[in-house]
């Protein structure tokens, strides 16, 4: 009594008599939706790996993989604490350098080299502390970063070169189950035979460590897409949903980040320069030639903001207060009239306390969002508070320039990217029809049941096609296979017009209610 999985036994060639049991899968395929609320962010640190997209779920997973938020232009920290504080919690972070950036290292009594594993001023703060160990006659090494646990190495044995032959190989590969290789430093023994000494060892007195961020500019944030990739390239295949430079306020680079997030289905957040003029921003977007529903192009019109980290009040770039606001929001939202937190004030508005209380006019507001330019501003239609004036992408066409348009598109089709390749290789005939038909039908349902499409008057806002009416046999016969949907989205209510006819000769026509006691 043999089982198959389907499709791997020749069911008309049977010769022995038998029991055959075949497993047959599913015939409608269920696709789950991709994650929309994953957040790339490219820019410069004081630790941690460059290059490699790396998953950050909060400011202490920051700080941990990076070290902490730096007072400066192009920090990556920056925008992740401000999309934090909108309520962000999935990130994918490239650390980018200027080549530099080198890794702080102390030599141990002359006998053995610790380098940090990373390079960036944050190694500077490394601790080496040699004590005795556990054991009767033994050493411990302990390996500490501020913020960070510590690695402790206990047990050392041995005497003279044996000793620190043990010592670096307890730090590269481990000392048991329990204590795997140090994620901080990497050791390398020298030739002295010096005894050991206990005390503290800092990594300050040793050779500093540098962050190679001193010549960064946007094509550095950019990067390469040759293997390896670099800065905003190394984000291909992430998944991310939105993804943005840290501060990149260079024009010249806007486009490239445009094709990108075409080509990878990304919502990408630019921004102008601090303190840029309206004119001068339209100006600047029409030279750069995006218009693009791939990009949100934010004012130059930076925020206050005060960061914790550092004790102070900073202006810093719109992106991460847009970009972390967006990530919270289900894809068939817009940015438009939703309060954003942080924000102290703005270069426009300026500073609470300093006398200064400039908002924008609708005509100000009516150059920017015509030109495809979004801002945060207050008020903002639902009240006095901060939030993004537009929800606009930087398309010209009225139909495709909202931000619902961009992270609806985007999600439906990388779903469908995702999850109906299974289709592939399979035989073309009417069931194959029939299940992709209702595949694509289950899973435009099922946004249709949790309201991210639907329509003003009840009617199914969807429809699929997908039989011989749309594949003649001229093209199945050459191994196409073509699905036809169609997909109304919801509209945003962006301009809401109440219509008040007042006066003491106006006629109001009333309509009693019969009451039955």
């Amino acid at each position: 009594m043999p089982i198959y999985a389907q499709g791997t036994l020749n069911t008309t060639a049977l010769i022995v008599p038998d029991l055959y049991v075949q497993i047959v899968p599913p015939q409608t395929l269920l696709l789950n939706g991709v994650p929309t609320d994953i957040l790339g962010v490219v820019g410069t640190a004081s630790w941690g790996p460059v290059g490699e997209p790396t998953i950050v779920g909060s400011m202490s997973d920051y700080a941990t993989a990076f070290g902490p938020v730096m007072a400066r232009k192009y920090d990556m920290g920056t925008p992740v604490a401000t999309a934090v504080q909108q309520g962000a919690a999935n990130f994918r972070c490239v650390r980018i350098a200027d080549g530099t950036d080198t890794a702080a290292a102390l030599s141990l009594l002359g006998a053995v080299n610790f380098t940090a594993l990373y390079t960036g001023s944050q190694g500077t703060s490394l601790m080496l502390t040699l004590a005795a160990g556990s054991a009767a006659n033994s050493w411990r090494l302990t390996v500490a970063l501020p913020g960070l646990s510590p690695e402790v190495f206990d047990n050392i044995t041995g005497t003279g070169a044996a000793f620190w032959t043990a010592m670096t190989q307890a730090v590269n590969s481990g000392s048991g189950v329990l204590r795997g290789p140090s994620q901080l430093v990497v050791a390398s023994l020298m030739s002295a035979n010096a005894n050991p000494i206990a005390g503290m060892y800092p990594f300050s007195a040793g050779t500093p460590g540098t962050d190679g961020a001193n010549n960064i500019a946007a094509a550095q944030l950019v990067g390469s897409d040759s293997l390896p990739r670099t800065g905003m390239y190394a984000l291909r295949g992430q998944g991310c949903a939105l993804a943005l430079l840290a501060d990149a306020d260079d024009a010249t680079q806007w486009s490239v980040q445009v094709a990108f997030g075409l080509s990878e289905s990304i919502y990408m957040i630019l921004t102008g320069p601090a303190g840029d003029s309206i004119s001068n921003a339209v100006v600047t977007k029409a030279v750069a030639g995006i218009d693009s529903y791939a990009a949100k192009l934010m004012f130059g019109d930076w925020i206050y903001w005060y960061d914790q980290a550092n004790a102070i009040t900073r202006l810093v770039s719109p992106q991460g207060f847009v970009a972390g606001r967006l990530a919270n929001l289900s894809p068939e939202q817009s940015s438009l009239n939703k309060p954003l937190y942080g924000v102290i004030g703005s270069q426009k508005s300026g500073q609470p306390g300093v006398g200064t209380a400039t908002t924008y006019a609708s005509a100000d507001l009516s150059v920017l969002l015509s030109a495809g330019i979004d801002v945060i501003a207050n008020p903002q239609p639902g009240g006095a508070f901060w939030g993004v004036r537009g929800g606009h992408n930087s398309s010209s066409n009225a139909a495709i320039n909202g931000d619902n348009y961009t992270r609806l598109t985007n999600y439906i089709a990388r779903t469908l990217s995702a999850g109906m390749g299974a289709y592939v290789g399979q035989l073309v005939n009417a069931t194959l029809f029939q299940n992709i038909r209702a595949t694509l039908l289950a899973f435009l349902n099922a946004l249709l049941g949790q309201g991210l499409l639907g329509s003003t008057d009840g009617s199914l806002p969807f429809a699929v096609v997908c039989d011989t009416t749309n594949n003649p046999t001229s093209r199945t016969g050459l191994g196409y296979v073509q699905a036809d949907c169609q997909v109304q989205y919801q509209a945003i209510n962006e301009k809401f017009i109440v219509n008040v006819q007042g006066g003491q000769t106006v006629q109001v026509s009333r309509q009693s209610v019969l009451v039955i006691a």
